[in-house]
């Protein structure tokens, strides 16, 4: 059972991180450059982490928890091959 402060505090953090999804969603479309691009795609998956580990947290098992560790290694080597295929255009040397 899920006292009420942390169901509100659940809820506050649901907000906020769709607020924070849909403000990378704009940058990624938005953004000057590609950098900019780059960044708000990498926040945009640390954003997903937290929506994800928070829907576990409401649900009140830890299966969620190994996924947004999934979810987290593949957005960090996605955002590393994606920054060195735009420094270097070649992704593998």
């Amino acid at each position: 059972m899920i006292s009420p402060i942390l169901a509100l505090a659940i809820t506050l953090g649901f907000v906020m991180i769709g607020l924070a999804i849909l403000l990378n969603v704009w940058r990624l479309f938005a953004g000057p450059t590609r950098g900019d691009r780059i960044l708000a795609l990498d926040t945009m998956v640390i954003n997903s982490i937290a929506l994800i580990v928070l829907f576990g947290i409401n649900e009140g098992t830890t299966m969620y928890f190994e996924s947004a560790l999934l979810f987290a290694m593949v957005g960090f080597v996605g955002t590393v091959a994606y920054a060195k295929f735009l420094l270097r255009g070649d992704i593998v040397e």
